[in-house]
């Protein structure tokens, strides 16, 4: 076959060749991010209650189940802080800390749910320590920037700051570089809000249950997509 030797022949066999390995790159780029989204992440689940194996916790779990449940590359773990020595920045509870830090700061977690019960319309005491302690990760170059985030608040009424309480975690979240996520449609709230007071516990607040799971899907299917992408850089 005859080559066209012309300027135009010449100028139109480049565009060609420049565009298929642009094309290449490109699938090659897809290649890798597709790879590393089915090397799988991880779903981290913190339960700043109190009491152990309560409301929070089993909203928690739900939320997990939900968000395992979005493929098969998408683990889980739930972690209660309930019993742990945690304590306000200055006091003695750094190995309390210590062990929860080092699961947080793992590689492969993507993404952190953090649940509090509603204390007069704001979150435990618990969960505040926690939260003040984890200056910690802003300190190590802001090591949970990127991950995904989502907030459960329990409460023992229908309308008891559940809402309220969400946002004061989010605040302290919003500071770490994370990515913050509510429930997706059709709610689209700001966080999961369960009613702990209706007869049965939370699991029959089938409102507040609709809620967590969804929040759990919605953190796991951005948490993949995060994974898949390698994103802009992060600032310094």
């Amino acid at each position: 076959m005859k080559r066209d030797m012309s300027r135009r022949g010449l100028l139109g066999a480049a565009a060609a060749t420049a565009i298929g390995g642009a094309a290449l790159h490109a699938a090659g780029a897809d290649d890798a991010d597709n790879a590393e989204a089915s090397a799988g992440v991880k779903i981290v689940a913190v339960s700043c209650s109190p009491r152990k194996g309560k409301n929070t916790a089993v909203s928690l779990t739900a939320a997990l189940k939900a968000a395992a449940a979005v493929g098969a590359n998408v683990r889980t773990e739930l972690i209660e802080l309930a019993e742990t020595a945690i304590a306000s920045p200055g006091e003695d509870g750094d190995k309390a800390f210590a062990a929860v830090a080092a699961k947080l700061e793992d590689p492969t977690v993507a993404g952190i749910l953090i649940g509090t019960p509603v204390y007069f319309s704001s979150m435990t005491a618990l969960c505040k320590a926690f939260l003040d302690r984890c200056m910690y990760f802003r300190r190590k170059d802001f090591a949970l920037a990127d991950r995904v985030a989502g907030v459960v608040a329990v409460g023992g009424a229908r309308n008891g700051g559940q809402e309220m309480t969400i946002q004061s975690v989010q605040a302290a979240l919003f500071t770490h570089e994370m990515i913050l996520v509510g429930p997706a449609r059709p709610a689209c709230r700001n966080g999961a809000a369960v009613w702990s007071g209706v007869p049965g516990g939370a699991l029959s607040d089938k409102m507040g249950m609709a809620a967590v799971e969804c929040l759990g899907r919605r953190v796991a299917q951005v948490a993949l997509r995060v994974a898949g992408s390698a994103g802009p850089p992060k600032q310094k």
